[in-house]
């Protein structure tokens, strides 16, 4: 089983935030396969499926950013999820956009949902970081994530989002390092 995590803010005020990419990837993925509704749980929303042949749980942690850990080590703990089981799509200030990393473990980059699930789980698990660049001024942070993306940033992270979830069997079934192989030709090609 796989625990597929898309970190965001709750609320229509930020669904198109920069800061909710990986809501948008949890949406995307949620239309291309067969999940169940959403259900409540753990503060969150779950919906379960199956991609290639393995069952997969979809979370959206409902408690804002800084504290999604409380959602996945809550859903990780009573599904007996391993962190080698989960991955997670969140937002990257640190790529420019359109660029995809892959990779398992290490820090959380200054990133506070990735801070929030290392302090439940530990760092063990895949992060799937979408680029969504940077501001210059360091003071312009918090404003520019929390900030709309426009309608042309839009439809270039569409065809990115469409391509991992497109591909995301790959990660179920031959792992983190296809998976990542896969994309990275493919959005080269973008």
């Amino acid at each position: 089983m796989f625990l597929v995590v898309g970190l965001g803010n709750p609320g229509k005020e930020y669904a198109q935030n920069r800061h909710n990419v990986g809501f948008m990837a949890a949406d995307m993925i949620f239309r291309r396969y067969s999940f169940s509704d959403y259900k409540i749980k753990a503060n969150a929303l779950l919906a379960e499926g199956t991609i290639g042949h393995e069952k997969v749980l979809l979370l959206k942690p409902q408690t804002y950013m800084n504290l999604s850990g409380n959602a996945v080590g809550e859903i990780a703990r009573f599904y007996k999820i391993d962190p080698s089981q989960i991955l997670v799509f969140h937002d990257d200030l640190d790529l420019k956009p359109g660029m995809v990393r892959i990779k398992t473990g290490g820090s959380a980059g200054g990133h506070n949902g990735l801070k929030s699930i290392d302090a439940h789980i530990g760092q063990m698990y895949t992060r799937v970081r979408i680029g969504i660049g940077r501001p210059e001024d360091k003071a312009l942070v918090v404003d520019y994530v929390l900030a709309n993306f426009s309608q042309k940033e839009l439809e270039n992270l569409n065809k990115i989002l469409e391509l991992l979830a497109d591909n995301l069997d790959i990660y179920v079934e031959k792992g983190d390092s296809a998976y990542a192989q896969k994309i990275g030709v493919e959005i080269h090609g973008i």
